[in-house]
C-alpha cells in the first residue's frame, strides 16, 4: 500500500483529472436548457462543446513542457486557478458568445492540469510496478469522469444549468490549497524547448477544420468561406508536418508515427472518442427534445454506459497485461460497432429498455478500447519519449471528442426534416452509421498494428529516437 503522503498527492492529481474530464461531457446534458435560455442555434451548441476540447487538445503538450521548465506544482496551481475562474465565469455568462469565451479560459487552465498531474504522479511513484498501478487508476478516473458527466448533469441542470459550472469552483479552490500543502515542487532535469510556430500551426489546423465542419451545413459546403477554411486547414497541416520534421525538439514528434503501435493507438483514440463525443451530443438532443425526457431521466439513461465502462476498464487492463492489447481492442471495436448498428433502427418510440441495453453495449466497447491506448502508444519506445507519446495519446482523445461533436453533430442536424421533435430520430441514423464505421476501423487497426510486424516498427523507431536523442553538455 502507498503511504499517506503519496496517496494524498495522487488523490489531488486525480481530482484535477476528474473535473477536467467531467467538464468535457457534463455540458452535453445541459444543451437543451442552454439553447432555451441563451437562444442558441445547434451550431452554437456545438461550439459550447468544441471550444473547450479544441483548446484543450491544442495546448496539452505545451502545458506539460512548460511545467517541466517552470515547475510542476506552480503550473498545476496556475491551471487550477484559471480553470476555477473560467468555471465561475461560465456560470455567470449572459450570452452564448460569452459562454464560449469562458469555456476557452476553462480549457487553457485544463491544459495545465492533465499532463502536469501525470508528471507529478510519475515522479511520486518511481517504482515501475507502483507507477503502473497508479496509471491504471488514473486511466479509470478519466474514463469514469467522462462517463459520469451526463449523469451528474442530469442531477444539477433541473436546479439551474449554470450549476454544472459552479460545482467546479469549490473543488478547484480545495485542490489549490491541498496542492500548496502536499505537492512538492519539481522540474525536469532538461526541459524540452518551446515550439511557438508548431503550437500556432496546431491551433490553426484544429480550429479551421472544426469551424468548417460545424458551420458547413449552415453556410453551404461549397461556399467561399468554408472552402477557404478547409484550404487553410490542409495548408497548415502540411506546413506543420514539414516544419516539425526539421525541428530538433518539435512539439509534435513526427518520427513517432513510424511506430505502427503508436500510430494505431493514437488513431484508435481519435476514433473511439469521436464516437463518444458524437453519441453524447446527439443522444442528449434525442432523449430530451425528441423523446421529451427530463434532464434527470436523460442523464439516468447514460448510467449503463458509465457502469459498463467502469466494469470493463479494469478487465481490459488485465487483458493487456496478460495477452497484449489486441484482444481488448478487438472487443472494444466490436462492441462499439454492434451498439451503433443497433441504433441505426432508432425511432421516437424505441423502448427505453432497448436503448439502455444498447448504451450498455457501447459502454462495454468503450471500456475495453480505452484502457490499452496509452500503454500501446508508449510500448517499445525509449523512456525519454514515453511522456511525449502519452501526451499525444491524451491529445488524440480530445481531438476525437472535438471531431465527434463537429462531424456527427453536423451530419445529423443537417438531415433533420421538419421539427427536431419529429425529425431527429430518423436524421440520427447517419450518425450511427458513422459510429459503426469507426467501430469497424478500430477492429482493423487492432489487428494490423499489434502484431509482429507492428512491434518490429516500434523497435526500429525506438532505435532511431535513441540515436537522435540530444546529449546533455555540462555547463
Amino acid at each position: 500500500m502507498w503511504d499517506r503522503r503519496r496517496t494524498l498527492i495522487f488523490a489531488i492529481c486525480c481530482l484535477s483529472l476528474f473535473v477536467v474530464g467531467l467538464d468535457g461531457t457534463i455540458v452535453n446534458i445541459a444543451l437543451p436548457a442552454i439553447r432555451k435560455d441563451l437562444h442558441a442555434s445547434t451550431s452554437g451548441l456545438q461550439w459550447t462543446i468544441d471550444a473547450y476540447t479544441i483548446v484543450l487538445a491544442s495546448l496539452l503538450m505545451l502545458g506539460g513542457s512548460t511545467a517541466d521548465r517552470l515547475g510542476r506544482r506552480r503550473v498545476f496551481q496556475v491551471g487550477l486557478a484559471l480553470f476555477t475562474l473560467g468555471s465561475m465565469l461560465c456560470g455567470l455568462a449572459p450570452g452564448l458568445g460569452w459562454l464560449v469565451a469562458f469555456r476557452v479560459l476553462q480549457a487553457i487552465g485544463g491544459s495545465m492540469l492533465n499532463p502536469v498531474a501525470m508528471s507529478i504522479v510519475t515522479n511520486t511513484f518511481p517504482d515501475p510496478r507502483e507507477r503502473a498501478r497508479a496509471i491504471g487508476f488514473w486511466g479509470a478516473t478519466f474514463g469514469l469522469s467522462m462517463a459520469l458527466g451526463p449523469v451528474l448533469g442530469g442531477l444539477l441542470v433541473p436546479l439551474d444549468w449554470r450549476a454544472i459550472f459552479w460545482i467546479n469552483v469549490p473543488v478547484g479552490l480545495a485542490a489549490m490549497v491541498l496542492a500548496q500543502k502536499y505537492i512538492p515542487e519539481s522540474r525536469a532535469p532538461r526541459a524540452r524547448r518551446i515550439d511557438p510556430i508548431g503550437q500556432v500551426l496546431v491551433i490553426v489546423v484544429l480550429a479551421t477544420l472544426t469551424y468548417s465542419i460545424i458551420e458547413g451545413p449552415v453556410a453551404g459546403w461549397t461556399s467561399a468561406r468554408i472552402v477557404a477554411l478547409f484550404t487553410v486547414a490542409v495548408a497548415a497541416l502540411i506546413a506543420l508536418i514539414g516544419y516539425e520534421r526539421r525541428r530538433f525538439e518539435p512539439l509534435v514528434e513526427i518520427r513517432l508515427f513510424r511506430s505502427a503501435p503508436f500510430t494505431g493507438a493514437t488513431t484508435i483514440a481519435v476514433l473511439i472518442f469521436c464516437v463518444l463525443g458524437g453519441l453524447l451530443f446527439v443522444n442528449t438532443l434525442y432523449l430530451q427534445e425528441a423523446r421529451g425526457l427530463s434532464t434527470l431521466q436523460a442523464g439516468a439513461c447514460t448510467l449503463p454506459t458509465a457502469v459498463m465502462l467502469v466494469l470493463c476498464g479494469p478487465i481490459s487492463g488485465r487483458l493487456v497485461a496478460t495477452v497484449g492489447p489486441r484482444v481488448p481492442l478487438v472487443l472494444g471495436g466490436t462492441g462499439i460497432a454492434a451498439g451503433a448498428l443497433a441504433l441505426t433502427g432508432l425511432t421516437r418510440h424505441t423502448p427505453i429498455l432497448a436503448l439502455l441495453a444498447i448504451y450498455a453495449l457501447v459502454g462495454v466497447g468503450f471500456g475495453f478500447a480505452n484502457a490499452p491506448i496509452t500503454n500501446t502508444a508508449v510500448s517499445g519506445l525509449p523512456r525519454a519519449q514515453a511522456g511525449v507519446a502519452a501526451a499525444f495519446a491524451s491529445t488524440s482523445r480530445q481531438v476525437g471528442m472535438t471531431l465527434g461533436v463537429a462531424i456527427i453533430g453536423s451530419a445529423v442536424t443537417s438531415h433533420v426534416r421538419g421539427s427536431v421533435t419529429e425529425g431527429l430520430a430518423a436524421a440520427s441514423h447517419i450518425g450511427w452509421w458513422i459510429m459503426f464505421g469507426c467501430g469497424l476501423a478500430v477492429v482493423v487497426l487492432a489487428l494490423v498494428t499489434t502484431g509482429r510486424w507492428a512491434r518490429a516498427t516500434s523497435s526500429r523507431t525506438a532505435a532511431e529516437l535513441q540515436t537522435a536523442e540530444p546529449v546533455a553538455v555540462p555547463s
